[in-house]
């Protein structure tokens, strides 16, 4: 460091080029980590081609503070033959702060269930320190590796060097979002099918409405192996596949005694059996569970807390949910069951999933509204046109607490599940009539 870095300025103790940072050295005080602290890290890496970048930003965002507003609007800025997977930004103060005055992000899609290897992870860092600020987030809400901070001219170079070591753009704009799925069968016992196949066999067939924006808004595939859902597919994607099964869980008794002998019965009761929100658990006087299998909601708290006892049962699969999000135009919604179960174990069972999710897409962008999610479409048209478009027979777990709908007469829904049960009936072979 020079002489002149070393100057500091009078109560601030950083050198004289830095921004006076006051506001935001607040936030160092608490007593969770701050990311303040990562962007003096960045800035202070005197031979760091970013470090200027890092310090403007920093004072860019002081001054934000102080106004009590934000001084970044968008612009246009992509690389060849794409349409989205950069976010511009420009600052409005560059004239204050003209070493940040781009400060665009890249949105890369990571690997399907997020699995790196360290050298692959010094790789991205290296690229994004020879072309970007070095200021990386793993990962966006849609599941993207978020490079951020970038100037225009770099944003081409930095694309072509991570396409050379395999990584794409993901989804920005009104378009196919990039794919999130869970660490799945390569780790976790409560997985249910293939969660990386099916992420890729959907997000391949796809990458053009995610490459070129064309949809009326949004729309994200999501995939969780078990209903613990750790990709928050339930309420933030638009499609998500869960995990599940629907023959009865399975319970290893002497596992269960030894939990229960581990911990005591009063804690087993309190924390495990009264948890159950359908009460479909009760522990018997000699230490072992019984499971009212019919009650249980796949809520997944039991085979959590007494992960050695308890399993999800042999026959897998999934369900299909539609429509979860944030707030937008109607507030924030789960996803509508839209198939109970379906199987996901051979190519054919994988190429219908993407059939579907095609006649989705098409659906979605023929009869959205302009910056409308698909739960929004359907809020709009209805459940039952939904249905009919997608060639999907009404099923009575599509709908919640039926009885106490103010959208469903009892009446109404008594006949359709009785032709419901019907159907079923038909298609396992049973004599319908003998009943």
């Amino acid at each position: 460091m020079s002489q002149d870095d070393s100057i500091r300025t009078e109560g601030q103790g950083a050198p004289a080029d830095h921004h006076p940072t006051p506001m935001l050295d607040e936030l160092e005080s608490g007593p969770w980590p701050s990311f303040v602290s990562g962007l003096k890290r960045l800035r202070d890496n005197a031979d760091a081609q970013y470090a200027p970048m890092m310090n403007d930003l920093l004072g860019q965002l002081e001054h934000s503070y102080e106004e009590r507003l934000g001084f970044w609007k968008g612009g246009t800025v992509s690389v060849f033959g794409y349409g989205g997977g950069v976010i511009p930004r420009f600052s409005e103060v560059a004239d204050k702060y003209p070493a940040s005055k781009e400060f665009h992000t890249l949105r890369v899609q990571p690997p399907a269930g997020m699995h790196y290897d360290t050298n692959v992870l010094r790789q991205l860092c290296d690229i994004w320190e020879k072309h970007g600020s070095g200021l990386i987030a793993f990962h966006g809400q849609s599941g993207d590796i978020m490079f951020q901070g970038c100037s225009s001219e770099n944003v081409q170079p930095a694309f072509d060097e991570l396409n050379e070591i395999g990584f794409d753009l993901g989804g920005a704009g009104p378009a196919l979002r990039t794919s999130m799925s869970c660490v799945g069968h390569a780790r976790c016992e409560m997985s249910c099918y293939d969660e990386v196949k099916a992420h890729r066999s959907v997000i391949n067939e796809f990458l053009d409405e995610m490459h070129r924006p064309a949809l009326p808004y949004k729309f994200k595939f999501k995939f969780s192996g078990c209903g613990n859902d750790c990709v928050n597919a339930i309420h933030r994607a638009d499609f998500a596949v869960i995990g599940t099964w629907r023959d009865d869980m399975k319970v290893n008794q002497d596992e269960v005694k030894a939990y229960v002998g581990r911990v005591g019965r009063k804690y087993a009761i309190d924390h495990v059996i009264a948890m159950c929100p359908t009460r479909a658990l009760s522990l018997n006087d000699d230490d072992t569970l019984d499971v009212d299998n019919k009650s249980c909601v796949r809520c997944m708290h039991c085979l959590n807390v007494m992960n050695k006892a308890l399993a999800p049962g042999d026959d897998k699969g999934a369900s299909i949910l539609v429509g979860g999000k944030r707030a937008l135009k109607v507030g924030d919604l789960m996803g509508t069951m839209l198939i109970p179960f379906v199987k996901l174990e051979s190519d054919e069972d994988y190429e219908n999933l993407v059939a579907l999710a095609r006649r989705m897409l098409d659906f979605f962008a023929d009869n959205a509204l302009e910056h409308e999610r698909i739960g929004e479409t359907i809020d709009r048209i209805g459940l039952p046109m939904f249905l009919e478009a997608m060639e999907i027979e009404p099923d009575p777990n599509m709908v919640n607490h039926p009885r106490t709908s103010c959208y469903v007469r009892t009446d109404d829904f008594t006949d359709e599940a009785e032709k419901y049960f019907e159907r079923k009936a038909r298609e396992a072979g049973l004599d319908v009539a003998a009943d």
